[in-house]
Formats: C-alpha cells, structure tokens, sequence
C-alpha cells in the first residue's frame, strides 16, 4: 500500500513532467513552424529579387548576361539560398552558384510542379528534386514574364536545405532538455521537502492512532502553525478526539473500578453470612437476623444494577426529542414524588418543609425522566437528613424558568467536594456511605437528565443546610 507522501510525490512528479513534456512538444511545433515561415519568406524575397533581374535584362538589352550573372551571383551568395533558372517548359538553363555552365544544365522539372507553377504563377514546397540536391529542401517557384507580351520567359526556383532548421532545432531541443532536466530535479528536490513536511502530520496521527490500537491514549499530534490550514484543522480534531478518547476509557476504568469495589463490599458480606448459617458459625437462632442482612444487601445491588442499567439508558440517548416532551404541573409532580417517600419520612420522624405555590405551574419537559430527577433529589435529601431534622422543598417562578429545591439537615459537603458530587461514584462522606446506602450514582443520573433538557442544577451547603436547586422552562 503506498503511503500518503509517495502518492502525492508521485502525482506531483507525473503532473509536472507531463507539463513539461507538452510545453516542450508545443515548443518546438511553433518555433519550428516559426523557422520555416521565415525560410520561406526569405527564399520569397531572394526569388522576387531574381525575378526582378531577369525582368530588367529581358526589359533592357544593355545589360550584359555577364553583369547578370554577377549580379545573380551576388544575390544568391547574400542570402545563403541556392537559385536556378529554367526556361518555361520546366528545363534547367544555369545554377546561380555556377552561372557559367554546370552538370545539372539541361535537368527538367517534374511535370506536376510545372503545370502547378503555370497555373498559379508561383508556390512553396518542401522535399526533394531528384538529380538536382539530394536532401529535402524548402522550395519556391516563380514564372519570370516577359515585360512587353507577358509571356512566361523563364522560371525562378530559390531553396534552401530543410537541414539548416532541423539543425537550429536540435540545438534548441537540447538547451530546451538540459533546462527541463535541472528544473525537474530541482522540483524534486524541493517537492520531497515541501510533502514530507505536509505528509508529516499525518504519520504522527497514523501513529498515534496505532497507539490508540494498544491501549495508549496519551499520544498527540504537534502542531506548530506551519503546516496547510487543512491540516492543522485536521491535526487540531485529532488531538480533540485523542483526548476525548483517554477521558472515556479513563471513565470507563475508574467506572469498572468503582463498580468492582461497590460490588465487592455487600457480595463479601452476603457470602460471609450465609457461609456462616451453613457451617453453623452462626448459631440457628441468629439466622433470621443475618438473614435479614442479606436481604438488606441483596436489595442495595438491585438497586445499584438498576442504577447502572439507567445510566446505560441515559448514555444510549444524545438528548431529549421535542416529541418527547409533554406539558405539565411540577407542583402536583413534586407533591406525588413526596407522598412516596412517606414511609422513610415518619421512619426517621422527619419535619417536612412544602413551600409550593397553591395554584398549577406547568412546564414542558419528558414528565417521566423529571419525575426520576425529584425522586433521586428527595431520596438523596432523606437518607442525608439525621432523624428528627428537616426536609423541605420550595418552587418559585422567574421571568421563564422554574426553580425547584431540595434541601435537608445534616452534615455539610466540603466545599471543595462541591463541584464533585454530580460525578459518578463520588461519595463526600467515604468513610459512612456504606452505612447511609449511597453508591454516588443518584446525582450523576440527575445531572445527565438535566443536561439533556438543556437545564441546569446547582448546590449549596453552609449553616448545617444542604440545597440542590434545578431550573425547568416556565410555561404560562
């Protein structure tokens, strides 16, 4: 599999050198159709020349054929383009670079450029006259008329090798390879830098994520600001979800080893006391009693079961739907959830406190999961109150929100254990909770219901008085 820098090194190399490649191809098609329309436009201006003599000699029977051989030779050396003269039936008369007689004397065209050249007077051509120059040339052709009837006199061809471009080509064909050779390497060079420093990020979330495979959360990716936005904003989420990620597995070991102590205390019991009856450590008479103990025990782990199994619930859900919510009156739900605790109230001889408004306030909130938050509250408030003190309960309205409070005698809560005792398992008072039935899971699950509604909850402790407050949104 390849890597993240290989692919995109390997993208960036294909792209850039099929860049080059096309730049240099388009290159060299231009400047060679460049090199050639200037050929032939220079072979043009030398056959308009000759063409030119040959008018003049034929127009003035002064002139010599000495002094137009001269001067044909002249013009022919100045340019660099080979010139020959042929009559209008298409055969070879001179050569200009040897006016006074060659070889080729007597050579005739082929048909088919003379009857192109008689009909169009003149034209351009690129290739090869047999017998005449062996390699492939660019060619012009023009009709030389007489200047009193106009009749065709002789006809002019100036060429020059298609060598000399293809020279000038592969002169600039290799500067043009050298230069692309040095920039590609160079381009390399500073291309590995670049996406080895861009793709460096992402080995150290690869790694960290290989970390996370084994166990190991502490693992960061650096981020130093230098890095694309895309990837810091990459790095920057990694980092988040790292650290929300040893957080839960942190919850979840301090979770299982909360519950594991929890559960180990009254399973040791139970097992004591019933291995006691059963070996006759307890005497018969006594077995009703520790009997009653382990009824006792076995009723704190339901409960603690019960509790874990609506935390799972609670967790199981990301909040509370609007279709869940129903419209109801607090101060008749309050006052239900106080009526079922009358047992434990007369139990302790408690003096109930009701500080609640005679008429409806109502509130749109899941009727059940608010029923649990005053259950858990009052409960909490019941088993915390000494006997013969005070639990109360008030509810008051503000501009929109209700406050509901719970509150009883007793103890305080450290204020620095103040911001602790909504987690889960926290117990302010470690030494009793055993005594006093509390697993700290009652104010978590209050907590998280709350959370779900958007709502909030709060506590005081001072002057031996212990008050839980949460909001509720007031509908008039």
């Amino acid at each position: 599999m390849k890597s993240a820098f290989s692919r995109l090194f390997t993208s960036l190399s294909l792209i850039f050198l099929a860049a080059t490649v096309l730049i240099g191809i388009s290159f060299q098609w231009l400047y060679n159709r460049s090199l050639t329309d200037q050929a032939i436009s220079s072979l043009k201006n030398d056959a308009a020349v000759i063409s030119s003599l040959l008018r003049s000699c034929y127009a003035d029977q002064s002139i010599s054929t000495q002094d137009f051989y001269m001067a044909l030779t002249v013009a022919v050396s100045v340019s660099g383009a080979d010139a020959v003269i042929c009559d209008p039936h298409g055969e070879l008369l001179m050569c200009a670079n040897a006016p006074m007689g060659c070889a080729h004397v007597g050579l005739k065209l082929d048909r088919a450029y003379l009857q192109q050249l008689l009909n169009t007077g003149s034209f351009t051509d690129t290739g090869i006259i047999s017998g005449l120059y062996p390699e492939e040339r660019h060619m012009v052709f023009q009709v030389v008329s007489d200047p009193g009837s106009n009749a065709p006199r002789a006809i002019v061809m100036v060429s020059s090798p298609v060598g000399d471009t293809v020279s000038i080509m592969h002169t600039i064909s290799n500067s043009f390879f050298i230069v692309g050779l040095l920039v590609l390497v160079l381009s390399v060079v500073i291309m590995t830098f670049f996406v080895r420093k861009q793709s460096n990020p992402l080995r150290d979330m690869a790694k960290a994520a290989k970390a996370f495979g084994h166990g190991d959360f502490s693992s960061r990716v650096t981020t130093n600001g230098r890095n694309p936005q895309e990837v810091e904003e990459l790095a920057l989420a990694f980092n988040n979800m790292a650290a929300s990620l040893e957080k839960s597995e942190n919850q979840r070991q301090d979770f299982v080893a909360n519950v594991s102590h929890e559960l180990k205390t009254p399973m040791t019991s139970i097992s004591g006391y019933v291995d006691g009856i059963l070996d006759g450590t307890i005497p018969p008479e006594k077995s009703r009693q520790y009997l009653v103990l382990v009824s006792q025990e076995t009723k704190r782990l339901n409960r603690l079961v019960r509790n874990m199994l609506d935390i799972a619930r609670l967790r199981e859900r990301s909040g509370i739907s609007e279709e869940e919510k129903s419209r109801f009156d607090v101060t008749e739900l309050a006052g239900q959830v106080l009526i079922s605790f009358e047992q434990q109230i007369n139990g302790k001889k408690l003096d109930v406190q009701v500080n609640m408004p005679d008429y409806p306030v109502y509130t749109i909130a899941n009727q059940d999961t608010i029923n649990q938050v005053i259950y858990n509250l009052v409960d909490n408030g019941v088993k915390f109150c000494p006997e013969a003190g005070v639990l109360g309960i008030k509810l008051s309205t503000g501009k929109d929100k209700i406050y509901l409070s719970v509150y009883n005698d007793g103890e305080e809560i450290p204020s620095e254990e103040l911001p602790l005792v909504f987690e889960r398992f926290h117990k302010a008072d470690k030494s009793r909770s055993r005594n006093r039935d509390s697993w700290g899971l009652g104010l978590y699950i209050v907590k998280t219901i709350l959370d779900f509604h958007g709502e909030n909850i709060s506590v005081t402790s001072q002057q031996g008085r212990t008050e839980f407050t949460f909001t509720l949104p007031l509908v008039r």
